[in-house]
């Protein structure tokens, strides 16, 4: 095997954690890696080292992920009654019936260097896995895929005011895990 390949396959579950978040389906995040896989071990000399190979095989993925939501469109659960009944429970829980915070969200400071930090993303990694079931899928479509508006209402089946909810609620989710998991004093890191 030469070292391109030896390359690529060690990135291989790194991009099957990608892959699982979206899709949520582990046979369809195997098809859409191994597709990923095979498209960089075809074609070694794409990739011109201008950025990282994890970088590279990203931006393959991502399009194979989109691929993968494409095939099986129907076979995306709808949201369940269990998920809106979770979001009305967060608004409850963080807002005053009048909508303003119940506790203002801590100041993180600058949180950027956070980002660099390989257990930080850990964290964020399991914080995004809590989402429910649409609401993640969602969110991963926008900020992972970089997926508009538009595609991801025809992809998903939502109007676009229930996608802003749901990008809304999932963000609001994901602070208030951060907030508990990593930016709390009491974390432990």
């Amino acid at each position: 095997m030469s070292d391109f390949a030896t390359r690529v396959q060690g990135l291989r579950p790194e991009l099957l954690r990608y892959a699982r978040h979206q899709l949520r389906q582990d046979i369809w995040a195997e098809d859409a890696v191994s597709e990923t896989v095979l498209a960089a071990l075809e074609r070694p000399q794409a990739f011109q080292g201008g950025s990282q190979l994890k970088t590279w095989l990203v931006g393959i993925l991502k399009h194979k992920v989109i691929d993968q939501i494409r095939r099986h469109r129907r076979e995306f659960a709808l949201p369940s009654r269990d998920d809106a009944d979770e979001s009305q429970d967060l608004d409850e829980l963080l807002f005053h019936p009048d909508g303003h915070w119940r506790e203002m969200p801590a100041d993180w400071g600058q949180p950027g260097p956070a980002l660099q930090q390989r257990q930080f993303l850990t964290v964020l990694d399991a914080c995004i896995e809590r989402l429910p079931g649409q609401q993640g899928r969602i969110f991963l479509m926008r900020e992972w895929l970089e997926l508009e508006t538009e595609e991801i209402c025809k992809e998903t089946g939502v109007s676009a005011t229930n996608l802003f909810v749901l990008l809304h609620r999932a963000r609001l989710r994901l602070r208030e895990c951060l907030q508990i998991h990593w930016f709390a004093p009491a974390a432990g890191r």
